[in-house]
């Protein structure tokens, strides 16, 4: 497995090359940073102004030379200058990365446990009435737009506030517990109200699509014949469920989970605007809204890099969940 590992991660190095210079190529034509800061200041800057912030930002290098400064300058934890003046964007995206990351995870986990638990239950009791009002809130969540389901979560969170005369949920996170301790506390309440909203906004559009997958996998797997066979032997229908059906009928789970990655990177964007997080999300509206290159790629780089991180935990699972899977 360990060796699969290394061949995996080889193999995604030249892949990397190729994607990244192929993004740097739209985000460099994407728009004009230097007729920005010539037309965006007031008094009007000199040409000796403009010319020194063109030659700052590497603009008035090929693209090919400034693409290649760039890619070694990361090898080396530069990720290049920005068009804000005096901001390192390495320290920038990591410390934006940690909020995001939170958020993420704990979003991951809660839709990881619902559909899990949600799907195996439906299965279960196929064509019940649990089963289909578990069907209809999944396509519920799955036809909701994220924007409007987080719009809808923050009036919400508000109105409760207004009328419990509590702060518990944290409708905005503009001055997120996780980078302004001193305003709001190390307290466990602090950060756990603030996760609240934005969590299930993105846990829940996530379980829709989850819980689905898990049913009809598990619904096949209960149908095969090992499972039958199990059974006819006199094995309890609970381990039948956790120890013969389950592991197996997560597999497709796993799959799905991995390349979805990206989709919640993406609904983290949405969510981090309209909850005001200080997250990655922040980072790309704002580095995008300023034609900020070197801004934009770090941010797309470690989205590629944690998609990629993603699908290889997702093929090392696949031997954990079913022992025949083996990798040579």
């Amino acid at each position: 497995m360990f060796a699969y590992a290394v061949r995996r991660i080889l193999v995604s190095i030249p892949v990397m090359i190729v994607s990244t210079f192929l993004v740097f190529l739209i985000v460099v034509n994407a728009g004009d940073p230097v007729a920005n800061f010539a037309t965006s200041r007031q008094p009007a800057p000199s040409k000796a102004a403009v010319a020194a912030f063109a030659h700052h930002i590497h603009a008035d290098q090929p693209v090919a030379e400034r693409y290649w400064n760039w890619i070694t300058g990361v090898l080396h934890g530069d990720f290049g200058p920005s068009v804000q003046p005096n901001l390192d964007i390495g320290h920038d995206l990591f410390t934006r990365f940690r909020v995001t990351f939170v958020l993420v995870i704990a979003a991951m986990a809660i839709a990881l446990i619902l559909a899990i638990g949600c799907g195996v239950y439906s299965a279960v009791r196929q064509y019940s009435v649990s089963d289909y009002l578990i069907t209809f809130a999944g396509f519920l969540f799955l036809a909701m737009p994220v924007f409007w389901f987080a719009v809808l979560l923050k009036q919400g969170g508000i109105w409760l506030n207004d009328t419990t005369g509590s702060s518990f949920l944290g409708t905005i996170g503009e001055k997120s517990p996780y980078l302004d301790v001193d305003t709001f506390g190390n307290r466990l309440s602090d950060r756990v109200g603030h996760l609240v909203l934005p969590v299930i906004t993105l846990a829940l559009v996530s379980f829709a699509s989850w819980t689905r997958y898990t049913r009809a996998s598990m619904l096949e797997v209960l149908g095969s014949d090992y499972v039958r066979l199990a059974r006819a032997k006199g094995i309890r229908r609970g381990k039948v469920l956790t120890h013969h059906a389950l592991r197996t009928a997560l597999i497709p789970l796993t799959t799905v989970t991995a390349l979805d990655t990206a989709q919640l990177l993406g609904g983290v964007v949405v969510t981090e605007t309209i909850f005001q997080w200080h997250g990655m999300g922040e980072m790309l509206v704002q580095a995008a809204s300023q034609v900020d290159v070197y801004r934009t790629m770090a941010w797309l780089l470690l989205s590629a890099v944690i998609v990629i991180v993603f699908n290889l935990l997702a093929d090392l699972l696949y031997a954990v969940l079913d022992p025949r899977i083996r990798y040579d």
